[in-house]
């Protein structure tokens, strides 16, 4: 069978990611109509022996390990060469394709070859994912849905294309088509636009299918996005490549002269571009700051259209100051809003802009006016895993605020409008990047969270910022972290201390936890010993509660429930089975429950849970939103090395330690002691060892005992209230 899709797959330093990714494409039809070219960059860890296991048992996967690292651009062109597929698709290798995916582009692509006109560039839907696993759809798909790219069109019958994002993962390219265009992927930053602004100009047929094919994990440590570099000037000579391609075939069906429109929404998009990096705090250097926005004025004098109007409104003021090389000027407007007293003459008021609901290029100039404003000393903006929701320590200490300290207002962040309908009733909330957001981020005094705030969001003087943290530490964390480069996949330890510079309060659950973190996270702030503020439900639970939660977890009376739930392992990508969880149910006997959580980075989830004849009931709790409810239900923990063991002990259940892979949790992670010389309970590492300690019943009290005296002297009820106190003045009682 002729091969009909080639899946390009560039690696470099994704140890961790790489297997979810592998097992994403490698899952797909095993026909014939696919191959999968892995490409290893040189990567300094265990990739390539990852790739070449994978590739001994996978005859659809052929790895190149290149000699010299070239860089993503470089390793894309490596595997493009070898490529024999009719298509072309290059996948990020710290991505993964949803279920059913490659099914969904392999059925649309074997239409397109079929036609009598064939789609140049399939386009294909995505989802953002971001480190708590929530996610978020393509934040373009209202310009691509119901558009004319549904049925097959080009760029210039629907130069809204433009508007979406110009990354390569998404684009299928016919190969032919693709190299016949004589582009090539560019060095360093930002390498793809060098090819998918020409192949989308150049396309014939574009085709846009609307469904999630492409899972982009957003918000990893090391991504470019959130990366201090130099680098970020590469986008510059990607610049340069792509008006190198409309210049050079200007005459013929791709050329765009200066009075063509396209050339110009061109311009604008890579002025944008080059403007939204620098306007972006961490990306660009300070020492290179005046270095790269002489390269957007270098950029303006080189490729500006002929005739060229600038836009009306405060793009039109940026654009403007940039191609003057204003950059006093420019810093002034996204400080303070307004510009220097002599440049005022002609300049229109931004207000407009700020009231026109904000858009993305002049969010930060509408922040920076917020910041203007007076603190509102009333006001305390709270938030948990990355906006995720109402959730861990920061609603615990809400809701101990609103009793204590009434007097403050509490406003919860959040991402989306579905997330803020499962707030509890009443809660207020904002969400991101809309204007009462913005004022929240610029005017409030107190900032709660587990984890950072975006470092976009300057610390103003007065304000106070507290940090909870979401779990007693195991493992190695923060700037411990500097010796195991597969765990900190990529962290930028500067932008660490950057964001811990802002915290004024850093809650502790335990003394453990005090003196680790202390390393962790140096800075300068007060350490709160007051224990975790969630783990006050715990601490005052009663029977009726514990009832309430069995029941509407379907446990009846009697019934053991085992609440069974792993941790994430570096360099493991996917749902990695090491307990077989059907056979522990055989074992146990229909007088146990498991309840199964998988860690939020688990794809595909535990597998079949069907119930069998006399074994265990299984039931997959991966998505229930409140681990809390699971720890009342459960009358003991089966855990590895989870934080959820530090919190599952307040309640003085038994707790089984399963850890079969100790040794390489070790080394690869890096822990702060020896799980087995300091257990929570029995420890197993093999199944039947499991099996027989569930069955015992309460095997290790004493070690229990030990365990909850070092790690939970705090947890008395109080923790929230204590932290309250401490934070905000004026508490009642």
């Amino acid at each position: 069978m002729t091969v009909l899709l080639s899946i390009v797959l560039p690696v470099h330093g994704v140890e961790r990611f790489l297997p979810r990714c592998l097992d994403s494409i490698l899952g797909g039809p095993d026909d014939g109509r696919f191959e999968l070219i892995a490409v290893d960059d040189r990567s300094p860890d265990r990739c390539g022996a990852i790739l070449d296991g994978y590739a001994a048992r996978d005859g659809r996967l052929r790895v190149l390990h290149l000699a010299e690292n070239q860089g993503l651009g470089g390793a894309r062109e490596a595997g493009l060469a070898q490529a024999r597929g009719r298509y072309v698709w290059f996948v990020d290798s710290d991505d993964w394709l949803p279920e059913g995916a490659l099914g969904t582009v392999l059925a649309e692509l074997g239409s397109e070859a079929a036609a009598p006109a064939p789609a140049d560039v399939l386009l294909t839907g995505f989802t953002h994912v971001y480190p708590d696993d929530s996610t978020e759809p393509n934040p373009w798909r209202h310009v691509l849905t119901g558009s004319p790219l549904v049925e097959g069109s080009t760029l210039r019958a629907y130069p809204a294309l433009l508007r979406t994002v110009m990354s390569v993962w998404n684009k299928v390219f016919r190969r032919e088509f693709l190299l016949g265009l004589g582009v090539s992927f560019g060095r360093g930053f930002y390498e793809d636009i060098s090819v998918t602004y020409p192949a989308l100009l150049a396309a014939e047929r574009i085709r846009y299918v609307d469904e999630s094919c492409y899972n982009y994990r957003r918000g990893r440590p090391g991504a470019i996005t959130s990366t201090a570099s130099p680098k970020h000037a590469d986008a510059f000579a990607q610049y340069d490549a792509i008006f190198a391609f409309l210049d050079g075939h200007g005459a013929d069906r791709h050329g765009l002269s200066d009075a063509d429109p396209l050339r110009t929404l061109f311009f604008e998009r890579t002025v944008k571009q080059a403007l939204n990096v620098y306007d972006t705090p961490g990306l660009v250097p300070a020492g290179l700051r005046k270095e790269f926005f002489r390269g957007i004025t270098a950029h303006f004098a080189r490729h500006r259209p002929a005739g060229y109007h600038f836009p009306g409104g405060l793009d039109g003021l940026r654009y403007r100051l940039a191609a003057r090389g204003s950059r006093v000027a420019y810093e002034e407007l996204r400080r303070t809003g307004r510009l220097p007293r002599e440049l005022k003459r002609g300049a229109r008021a931004v207000a407009p802009a700020v009231r026109r609901g904000v858009r993305s290029s002049a969010r930060f100039t509408a922040y920076n006016a917020f910041r203007r404003l007076p603190l509102d000393d009333h006001l305390a903006v709270y938030a948990a895993y990355w906006h995720r929701g109402y959730a861990c320590n920061p609603a615990a200490i809400y809701e101990k605020a609103k009793e204590l300290a009434p007097g403050i207002r509490g406003v919860w962040v959040v991402e989306t409008r579905a997330q803020a309908a499962a707030l509890p009733a009443g809660v207020p909330y904002v969400i991101v990047n809309t204007p009462a957001y913005l004022r929240a981020m610029a005017t409030a005094k107190y900032f709660v969270n587990n984890v950072n705030f975006p470092h976009t969001m300057v610390k103003r003087s007065g304000t106070v910022h507290v940090q909870t943290q979401h779990g007693t530490p195991l493992k190695m964390m923060g700037m411990d972290l500097r010796g195991h480069p597969v765990a900190a996949d990529g962290m930028d330890f500067e932008r660490l201390r950057e964001a811990v510079g802002r915290w004024d309060y850093l809650v502790s659950p335990n003394p453990h936890t005090s003196e680790h973190f202390a390393r962790a996270f140096p800075g300068r702030y007060e350490m709160l010993d007051t224990g975790y503020p969630r783990n006050d439900r715990l601490a005052n639970a009663g029977p009726a509660e514990v009832a309430a939660m069995r029941e509407r977890l379907g446990l009846p009376e009697g019934r053991t429930a085992v609440l069974y739930a792993p941790t994430h392992r570096e360099g493991q990508g996917g749902y990695v089975p090491l307990l077989d969880v059907r056979e522990l149910a055989r074992r146990l006997g229909p007088g146990f429950t498991l309840l199964v959580r998988t860690h939020y980075f688990h794809t595909g989830g535990p597998g079949d849970l069907a119930a069998r004849d006399g074994a265990a009931a299984i039931v997959d709790v991966s998505a229930h939103p409140a681990v809390e409810d699971l720890y009342l239900a459960a009358d003991v923990l089966v855990t590895d090395y989870s934080s959820m063991m530090f919190d599952f002990a307040v309640l003085d259940r038994p707790i089984v330690v399963f850890a079969p892979d100790w040794e390489e949790y070790q080394r690869v992670r890096g822990v702060y002691f020896d799980l087995f010389a300091e257990p929570p309970g029995a420890v197993t590492v093999d199944q039947d060892g499991l099996a027989a300690a569930l069955l015992a019943g309460d095997p290790e009290p004493a070690a229990r005992a030990k365990f909850r005296e070092r790690f939970c002297p705090w947890d008395d009820g109080g923790a929230a209230e204590r932290v309250v106190r401490r934070v905000f003045p004026g508490t009642a009682g």
